[in-house]
């Protein structure tokens, strides 16, 4: 199984606001970069979609290391709160509805095709890729 990393980030003029995504991938030396963005959106949902279209532009199953600032992308999958609010029809612990639920949902079955691990990086750090995705998020 092939290996890649996948950097990403969101960005957002306003919360909401008009938001962009970027994600760069790295394979065997070769990058490839993803960057979009959506006229009224939020930081958390651009997070989100920087994640999804990383993973969907690979071509095959493969071992992913998912490097991201987003806590809220990062600590929704490793203390599974994505997959909890999901069994619980989509409500949080206090018994609230959960938000995002359509890229939550379209996130979570990329996580079984592939082998994704996640790396919280500190945004604004002079993280190389970080700073990267940061530009494609808000160009």
């Amino acid at each position: 199984m092939k290996h890649v990393d996948i950097y990403t980030d969101g960005a957002c003029r306003g919360n909401p606001g008009k938001g962009g995504w970027g994600a760069i991938l790295v394979y065997q030396g070769h990058e490839k970069e993803l960057s979009g963005g959506e006229e009224l959106t939020t930081n958390n949902r651009m997070e989100l979609t920087a994640a999804i279209e990383g993973l969907k532009a690979l071509k095959e199953p493969c071992r992913v290391k998912l490097y991201s600032d987003s806590k809220y992308l990062i600590d929704g999958i490793t203390k599974d709160w994505a997959r909890s609010w999901r069994a619980k029809g989509w409500k949080k612990s206090d018994g609230k509805p959960a938000l995002n639920v359509d890229l939550w949902e379209e996130l979570l079955p990329l996580l079984e095709t592939n082998k994704v691990t996640f790396k919280w990086v500190k945004g604004h750090n002079e993280h190389l890729e970080n700073e990267r995705c940061d530009k494609l998020a808000v160009s």
